[in-house]
Parts: C-alpha cells; sequence; structure tokens
C-alpha cells in the first residue's frame, strides 16, 4: 500500500476549486461524467488505430445513488487506469491526463475529440464529498487493479484492487451540505442541464430501491395465472414489455451534428421543444455547419414571441464537444442574437479551467463575426427566394432584425435592404420602394403611424388623397427611425400628425384672411377654453367634413419624447427652448362650424362649440384626461338636448 500528501502544483488549490473555478457546486456531476466519456473516447481511438479489439459490450457510464449510504457512484468501460496512471494523472494535480493523451496521438486518428484538456475536473468531486474513492482496471493486458482513496481532497493511500472489469469507478461519499445529489430526482436534474448530449450512453440506478416484497410477488404470480387465458399475441406483447432494457438519459447524436439535409422540420420542432420547453413552434431555423477555420456546429431558432408578455431574452446554450458548458455567452453570441433560442457546440472554444467562462480574444470575435454573417445570409435568402415566408415572418422578426441593425454595423449592412415595412394597404415595401411610389407628392419625406386606433383621422386623410405611411408601432423603431435618417441622406421621417400636408389643402388662403380668421379664432378659443397660450392655424381643407385636428412638429415631439425618456417630462422644460414648436390646433375654414364660430364671435353656443372642437381634435390624436372626458361627455349630452329641441 502506498500513502501520502497530494502533489499539489498551486498554493491551496482547493479553496480555489471550490469558490473560484465552480462557482455552481452541481458542476461535477458534469466533470465527473466528462472524464468518464473522455475514458470511452480514449479507448475508441486506440479501436480506431488498431491498438485495442472492440470490446462485445456497448460503451457507457452508469451513475449509481445510494440515498442511505449518502454515496454516489460514476462508472465507466473505458480505458481504465493502472497504478502509474494514477499516480501521474490523479497524485498530482493539474497534469491533464486528455491534454496528455492528446499530444501523444496529435498525428493519428483524430476523429474522437477528448472533452477534457484541464486535469482538474475530477477535484471538483471534493466540492461535495467529504471522501473519494478510485476503483480502476487498465484495458491493457495483464494490468493489475488499482484502488485509491482520499480524504478532504489532501491525504491519499493506493493499493492493489479487486476490480474485475475494464474501466473506472469513482465512489463520492457526500458531505453533509451535498445530502440533495444523492437524490434520484435532483441527480437526475443535474445530468439533464449538463449532460443531455454527451457522447457516451449514460444511465441511472437508485441502490436502494426497494426489492420486491412477498406481498407484490404473491400478486405478479396471480397475475401470471391468469395471462395463461391470453392470446399468443398479448403473452409476446408483456414479456416484450418485462424484457426492454432501461432507457439512457442522454441522446449520443443530438440534431446539430448531423448535416441539414438529414434533418427534417419535424426533427427541428421536436428537438426545439425537448430543449427549450416552448410549446410553441419556433418560426424557423438556422442550422450552422462549419469545418474551416474553426469547427463550429449548431441551430438557432426564431421563436414566437408574444413582445407584449414574453420576456424577449432568449436562450443560447453553449457546448465544447456536447457537454454543456452555460447560457448566454455574450462574449460568443452577439447581444442582439439573444432574442434567439439555440444551441452552438464548438469544441475549438478557448475557455478556462472551469469551462464557464471565455478568455476575450480574436478567435472568439471571428466566431461571433461568422454566426452573425450565417444569420444575415439566412434572412437575405429568404427575401430572395421566399418572399412570402419572409412577409409573413415579418411582423414577429423586425424587433430582431431593428435591433440587430442598431447594435451592428455590418449587420446594418448586410440586412438593410432586406427590411421591410408595412403600409396603409397592408402591403410590405422597401424603404426605397416607398420614396419612389411617393415621390410625386411627397419627395424625400416618409409619414409613418405608431397607432393605428388614435391616428385613425389621419390615416383618413391620407388614404382619400393617395398618400400612403408605414406603420412602424413597436418601441424599437424610434431609435430604428433615428438610424435610417443617419444612414439616408436627405429623407426624413414625420409621424402622420406632424404637420398638414398641403396636399389636404383645397386652396391656400390669402395672407390677409388667414391672418384675420386665425386672430379671431385664437381669442374665442382662448376664452372659451381659459388658456392663454393656444396655437391656432386655418386652413381650407378639403374634406369639408373634418372640423379640427391637432398636428405637433416632429422635432418637438421628438424631443418630448427624449425627455420623458430620461426623466426630464414635468421639470417645466418646453420643447420650444430647443428650437422646437408645440402643438397646433388645426381649424377648418372650409367646415359649417367653424363657419359657424367666425359667423357668431357672441353667439350663444360658440363657447360650447369651441371647446367641443377642441376636445374632438384631441380625440384623435390621443385620450383625453379624466376631467376633460367627463367635461366632454355632459358637453355632448348638451348639444344633443339642444338638437332635440
Amino acid at each position: 500500500m502506498k500513502k501520502g500528501s497530494l502533489s499539489i502544483n498551486s498554493e491551496n488549490i482547493f479553496p480555489v476549486i471550490k469558490k473560484w473555478l465552480y462557482s455552481d457546486h452541481d458542476i461535477f456531476v458534469r466533470e465527473l461524467i466528462s472524464n468518464g466519456c473522455d475514458a470511452v473516447t480514449k479507448l475508441k481511438k486506440l479501436s480506431l488505430m488498431g491498438e485495442f479489439d472492440e470490446p462485445d459490450e456497448p460503451y457507457r457510464i452508469d451513475v449509481i445513488a445510494s440515498p442511505d449510504n449518502k454515496t454516489l457512484q460514476f462508472i465507466d468501460n473505458g480505458i481504465g487506469m493502472t497504478a502509474e496512471e494514477v499516480e501521474k494523472y490523479i497524485n498530482q494535480i493539474a497534469f491533464s491526463g486528455a491534454a496528455a493523451f492528446l499530444e501523444q496521438y496529435k498525428d493519428k486518428a483524430t476523429e474522437e475529440q477528448i472533452i477534457g484538456h484541464f486535469g482538474l475536473g475530477f477535484y471538483s468531486a471534493f466540492m461535495v464529498a467529504d471522501k473519494v474513492t478510485i476503483e480502476s482496471l487498465s484495458y491493457k493486458q495483464d494490468a493489475e487493479p488499482v484502488y485509491w482513496e482520499c480524504e478532504n481532497g489532501t491525504d491519499f493511500s493506493m493499493d492493489k484492487g479487486d476490480k474485475e472489469t475494464r474501466g473506472t469507478v469513482i465512489t463520492l461519499y457526500l458531505n453533509e451540505d451535498s445530502y440533495e445529489f444523492a437524490n434520484e430526482y435532483r441527480i437526475k436534474e443535474v445530468i439533464d442541464k449538463y449532460c443531455s448530449f454527451m457522447p457516451v450512453e449514460i444511465y441511472f440506478t437508485n441502490a436502494d430501491a426497494p426489492a420486491k416484497d412477498e406481498e407484490e410477488k404473491a400478486t405478479e404470480a396471480e397475475a401470471s395465472e391468469e395471462a395463461t387465458a391470453e392470446t399468443d399475441e398479448t403473452k409476446d406483447a408483456a414479456e416484450k414489455k418485462e424484457k426492454e432494457a432501461p432507457k439512457p438519459l442522454n441522446t449520443t447524436t443530438p440534431l446539430w451534428t448531423k448535416h441539414p439535409n438529414d434533418c427534417t422540420d419535424d426533427e427541428y420542432k421536436d428537438f426545439y421543444h425537448k430543449v427549450f420547453h416552448d410549446y410553441k413552434d419556433p418560426l424557423f431555423w438556422i442550422h450552422l455547419n462549419m469545418d474551416y477555420p474553426f469547427n463550429l456546429k449548431g441551430i438557432l431558432y426564431f421563436p414566437k414571441i408574444n413582445t407584449q408578455y414574453d420576456n424577449l431574452e432568449g436562450t443560447i446554450k453553449l457546448y465544447n464537444n456536447q457537454v454543456f458548458v452555460a447560457d448566454n455567452i455574450k462574449e460568443v453570441i452577439p447581444e442582439f442574437l439573444m432574442l434567439l433560442k439555440g444551441t452552438i457546440d464548438c469544441p475549438d472554444l478557448p475557455l478556462n479551467v472551469s469551462r464557464s467562462a471565455l478568455q476575450n480574444d480574436g478567435f472568439v470575435k471571428k466566431i461571433s463575426d461568422y454566426i452573425t454573417k450565417k444569420v444575415a445570409d439566412k434572412l437575405s435568402g429568404m427575401y430572395k427566394v421566399h418572399r412570402e415566408d419572409y412577409e409573413k415572418y415579418w411582423d414577429d422578426i423586425n424587433p430582431f432584425i431593428k435591433f440587430g441593425c442598431l447594435k451592428d454595423e455590418k449587420f446594418l449592412e448586410k440586412m438593410k435592404d432586406f427590411c421591410i415595412y408595412k403600409n396603409l394597404e397592408g402591403k410590405y415595401l422597401t424603404l426605397p420602394e416607398y420614396l419612389e411610389a411617393g415621390k410625386e407628392k411627397y419627395e424625400n419625406k416618409v409619414f409613418y403611424v405608431t397607432d393605428e386606433v388614435a391616428q385613425s383621422q389621419y390615416i383618413n386623410m391620407f388614404k382619400e388623397e393617395g398618400m400612403d405611411a408605414l406603420i412602424m408601432t413597436q418601441t424599437i423603431d424610434s431609435p430604428f427611425i433615428t438610424l435610417l435618417e443617419q444612414k439616408n441622406e436627405n429623407v426624413h421621417f414625420y409621424r402622420i400628425d406632424a404637420d398638414l400636408s398641403d396636399n389636404f389643402v383645397d386652396e391656400a388662403l390669402s395672407e390677409e384672411t388667414a391672418k384675420d380668421y386665425t386672430d379671431k379664432l385664437t381669442e374665442l378659443f382662448k376664452k372659451a377654453l381659459d388658456v392663454e397660450n393656444i396655437t391656432i392655424k386655418v386652413e381650407a381643407l378639403k374634406n369639408k367634413d373634418l372640423s379640427s385636428m391637432l398636428t405637433l412638429s416632429e422635432e418637438s415631439r421628438r424631443m418630448q419624447e427624449m425627455m420623458k425618456m430620461y426623466g426630464m417630462a414635468g421639470m417645466g422644460m418646453d420643447p420650444a427652448m430647443f428650437g422646437g414648436k408645440g402643438e397646433t390646433l388645426v381649424l377648418n375654414a372650409n367646415n359649417n362650424l367653424v363657419k359657424y364660430v367666425l359667423d357668431n364671435p357672441d353667439g350663444e353656443n360658440t363657447p360650447t362649440i369651441c371647446c367641443q372642437l377642441y376636445d374632438l381634435a384631441v380625440l384623435a390624436n390621443r385620450p383625453l384626461s379624466a376631467d376633460a372626458m367627463t367635461k366632454f361627455v355632459a358637453r355632448s349630452n348638451e348639444i344633443l338636448s339642444i338638437l332635440a329641441k
């Protein structure tokens, strides 16, 4: 028997392992199962090179929990270890067996990848265990089994073991704070989290599952007697079910490892439902499959998002050779792609020893750029080849695309010609198409709608004049409009209620008449509304049924929105201070009500009509305040009662 203290290459390594390398204590499950996968992968590689005859039994990893004994076992039938290898790879911490193996065989077969690269994975066991044992038998001919035991991660003993089959058994005697991991449901949850797609089948056994008692046996015997009357077909089915082998907890060939041409739509959808637990089908997906200049595979899904209720942040799961690393690592995944859901497997990704943080280097940036390019290529290709599908998805995917254009210059360059906008007729246009169609009536002007209900009066005016506007009702549209103006010289955006276009005017009033009407109506409305500051504009509009409307200059409205965004609203700051103009009440000189007010400045009903004209204009623009609405309803009833006399 050999005893000794572990040869530690870094001072106080275990506090470092516990508190820095592995912030999540359940990570030990990933590390120990990964070691088992490595052991199997090494043996497969040796078999490919003709240095080992492939065994008859299938490769597998078993996880056995004993809630009664508070132990966990991780068993593999891989390459195994000799006493010398245990001494080298276990007793000398931070010496990576996997790294040494790769170095030895780097010029030979490389079809299988080795998961472990860091040498410290095994020692994560001491985060949850007071005592750890290893029983191992090497694949080498005439190898002797070895037994290794260590308590508290420092003092070990090593002796000849009694293991009779090739492979390794690691037993963890859990510490008091970690008994939860002996619970079947807890350990299965952790295996599902980290090991769902590891390349070797993983099986679980509860060592303390109750054996059948006498009563159960008697019941089974009785059922067996009754079964003699069943048909042969039923018997065969029952026997088949009874002999059915237990199923592995993982899938060894996840969908992303297949070629896109070999995957069906149903397989993509089933994989999505299983991994992301989303009952809704994804809109579409992108299958990443790259071998050069780096190895990267994965699937990115565009989910169906209800922007009102759903969390807009998606989930991108990062894997290293089918081993889960982390969710949503921003160094690898461009920020705007975080809205998506997907899996990315990149064995070449530089990870630190815990495999849960990335080195922020140029290689990672290349991966991020590649993913951005693939997404842009997929979207632009869909636009060119399947325009109908692209338009069908647009309402769901446009926030993501606009966010990408705002955040990533390269993505903007690729997607600027493929951004489309719904017009007043419900048709989709590109910005150049919209500008070309309206160049005779509004050259280099883009009118847009932010609320189809509140701005319905203005929409109707536009339709009557054969003018068009774009529907831009989402929060992200405001900064996106600013971006479009920056990228399209001389093109300016105006909300549909910003200013009154000359297209709506019947014939311009003379300067003298316009001034006379404006002065009269301003005085009357100030008095009726009991306000000092009100801007009145009188126009002879083509639509004689339209009496009044509000306009607010684009500059002023944007200033107000900015002030609101930065919490400056209500501080007594007037947009006019920054060069913006406030609201303007436009009155139609061709409308009978406005004519009545002009002709009857001292009429009994003139103040009532003025108030009603103002409230109608506000209602067509935004909701009235509670007090104004109360007055409006009372005034409407008063007007109706006058008409009923």
